[in-house]
């Protein structure tokens, strides 16, 4: 499982940044990418080559396709694709949600998805192998109050990934899954004091990071959660 290349959307903060931690650890290569130079800047002086990070707004197809032009020129196909980068919307009912808030999600949490994989997975088809896995939430596969841009978002990307599942050709796998309830910035942005009764990104990682390293074509299309 050591020396693979991975790839890891949304990697300066949260659930990312936690798993670039735990992966480099593995003995894993990591090319991520967050919008945050600074935060980025943080990453390339913490660990160096042959790691890679670069600014990249998911949402920009051409700043994805530009950034996927470069990695793989460097030789850097993804073994493992993780699709994290995500925005969660103010939490109040949907007629209060604005229209720009509302087509910010779209644009981060499917359409980021989908500029990532339109870029990336072609390089790990011509090689027939490597695991796509789109984080999708419990909010994927279930609905509350509230939080109904991020629901809808949520669910687009299950069934993304089952249709993507369908395509891939056998010894590749696409994969949502649901992360499952971490103490993050998000998270305290909908619960604010009662995310602490979640594990941190840290933790989480402890158990994530070995789930997702074991991941395989053999669980192409199943609707999976880390066991937290």
């Amino acid at each position: 499982m050591a020396g693979r290349v991975i790839l890891v959307t949304g990697a300066t903060r949260g659930l990312g940044r936690a798993m670039v931690a735990g992966m480099i650890a593995a003995g894993q290569t990591i090319v991520g990418c967050g919008r945050s130079s600074e935060a980025v800047d943080a990453l390339r002086k913490e660990y160096g080559s042959p790691h890679r990070f670069d600014v990249v707004d998911v949402a920009s197809d051409c700043a994805v396709a530009e950034w996927a032009d470069v990695v793989l020129k460097a030789g850097l196909v993804p073994d493992l694709l993780v699709n994290n980068a995500a925005v969660m919307n103010e939490t109040k009912p949907l007629w209060e949600i604005s229209g720009r808030e509302f087509q910010q999600m779209i644009d981060i949490n499917i359409a980021g998805v989908a500029n990532v994989i339109r870029h990336f997975v072609p390089a790990m088809i011509e090689r027939q192998r490597g695991v796509i896995v789109n984080f999708s939430s419990g909010w994927g596969r279930s609905t509350s109050p509230d939080v109904a841009p991020y629901c809808a978002t949520k669910f687009a990307i299950e069934g993304l990934t089952m249709a993507l599942s369908q395509e891939l050709p056998q010894g590749m796998a696409a994969i949502p899954l649901n992360p499952g309830i971490i103490d993050t910035d998000m998270l305290r942005s909908c619960w604010a004091d009662g995310a602490s009764a979640y594990p941190t990104a840290d933790e989480w990682a402890e158990v994530a990071v070995p789930y997702l390293l074991k991941l395989s074509a053999r669980d192409n299309g199943r609707q999976l959660a880390v066991p937290v």
